[in-house]
C-alpha cells in the first residue's frame, strides 16, 4: 500500500488531484487494505483541516486547506525526500518531525500561529 500512496503524494506534487481528493484517495487504499467494504464518515479529529491563511498589504493572499490524515503523510514523506537532497539538507536537519506528528496524534486544535507584521500582512494557521 506504500507504494500506492507514494503514487497518490506525487499526482499532488504533479498537480493531477488536489489535497482534498488525494486524501480521500488515501482513505480508500486503507479501506481497502483493511477489507472494509464502507468508508467510516464520522467526525473524528482525522476528519480536520489544517488551514494556512495568508493576508497581506499588496493583496497577495493565499488560503490552504491540508485535511489532517494528508498532513501527516506528506509531513513524514516530504520530511525524508528533502532530507535526501543535499541543496535542503541544511533546512531540514534541525525539524523535529516527531514534535509536529506528536501535536497531531495529541489532537492540537484551534489556532496555532497568527502573525501580524507592522505592514498590515497576517499569516494564520489553524486546525479546525
Amino acid at each position: 500500500m506504500n507504494a500506492e500512496i507514494e503514487k497518490v503524494l506525487n499526482m499532488v506534487q504533479e498537480g493531477k488531484v488536489d489535497a482534498a481528493k488525494a486524501s480521500e484517495l488515501i482513505q480508500v487504499l486503507k479501506v481497502r487494505e483493511s477489507g472494509s467494504t464502507t468508508s467510516p464518515r464520522s467526525t473524528t479529529y482525522a476528519d480536520k483541516m489544517l488551514k494556512v491563511r495568508v493576508v497581506s498589504a499588496e493583496n497577495d493572499n493565499v488560503n490552504v486547506n491540508l485535511p489532517i490524515k494528508l498532513v501527516k503523510v506528506v509531513l513524514l514523506a516530504g520530511h525524508n525526500i528533502a532530507s535526501s537532497i543535499p541543496q535542503s539538507q541544511k533546512y531540514v536537519k534541525d525539524i523535529d518531525i516527531s514534535l509536529i506528528l506528536d501535536a497531531i496524534e495529541n489532537e492540537l486544535d484551534g489556532q496555532i500561529v497568527d502573525v501580524r507584521s507592522a505592514n498590515g500582512d497576517t499569516i494564520s494557521v489553524t486546525i479546525e
